[in-house]
């Protein structure tokens, strides 16, 4: 591991800087995980494979969330659906939408832009945050048309 020319003192000086530095490290990867919270809406759960929101500090990031319903299958009535699930999960961090940075939003058909996109602004009249809109062949819910993830701040 050290040179055997050195000396045992200067051996013993190195592995002591080694073992400060793990132990800063280890101390710093504990702090991080401390600081990490995950964030449930309310009606919401946390599942083997994903977290409602996580919060890390005073920034906020909520998973995509779907606006699937029975009762209206209709473009706007599902990003109006998602945003309202997302709006959840920006109430549990004790934020909301106004605290929005950037939604990605993923559309399922190019033709509903324009319907999710009056639904959208319902949510955002003024000063939106930055927003990104994909077209993707399919979400992982059959008849789902939108998904919606945004990021905020909470203050």
């Amino acid at each position: 591991m050290f040179p055997s020319r050195r000396s045992p003192r200067t051996r013993l000086m190195a592995a002591a800087a080694v073992c400060a530095a793990l132990a800063a490290t280890a101390t710093l990867a504990e702090a991080q995980a401390a600081a990490r919270q995950v964030v449930v809406g309310e009606g919401q759960r946390v599942s083997a494979t994903l977290s409602p929101g996580i919060r890390l500090g005073n920034m906020l990031f909520a998973s995509g969330q779907l606006g699937t319903s029975p009762n209206d299958t209709t473009i706007a009535g599902q990003t109006t659906r998602a945003l309202e699930n997302t709006e959840k999960v920006f109430k549990a961090a004790g934020t909301t939408l106004a605290n929005a940075v950037k939604c990605t939003v993923f559309l399922t058909d190019v033709k509903d832009f324009r319907g999710m996109n009056e639904a959208y602004t319902k949510f955002f009249p003024s000063n939106p945050p930055a927003r990104s809109t994909v077209v993707v062949a399919a979400l992982v819910v059959p008849n789902a048309k939108v998904e919606i993830e945004c990021q905020g701040v909470i203050p």
